[in-house]
């Protein structure tokens, strides 16, 4: 399985439409938001797939994410801050916090 890369898990998600996914904490104040632009539209795929999958993202999520991320989660491990979408998820299973997710 370690032959599974991220551009070929990307095109079995669905595909969502938006302009941005927001991630809000648990009081429902906005931490951040993955814009469906070239450069963070795979994320902004992956996010609201996982998403509409577990409800929310939390650390279940998160792990799933980190598994759909494929590369990228191994480069990140290695390069904090290069891939701040899949920090965010590593923080999550380290925290074991939930965000919600919305697209506007």
């Amino acid at each position: 399985m370690a032959d599974v890369k991220f551009a070929d898990t990307l095109k079995t998600l669905p595909e969502f439409a938006g302009a941005k996914l927001v991630l809000t904490d648990a009081s429902g104040a906005e931490v951040a938001s993955i814009a469906n632009a070239p450069g963070t539209a795979g994320s902004f795929r992956v996010y609201a797939y996982l998403a509409q999958q577990h409800g929310a993202i939390n650390a279940e999520a998160a792990a799933e994410g980190l598994a759909i991320f494929a590369e990228h989660t191994e480069d990140a491990t290695r390069n904090p801050g290069r891939h701040p979408n899949i920090d965010r998820l590593i923080g999550l299973m380290v925290s074991g916090e939930t965000l919600g997710a919305r697209i506007e």
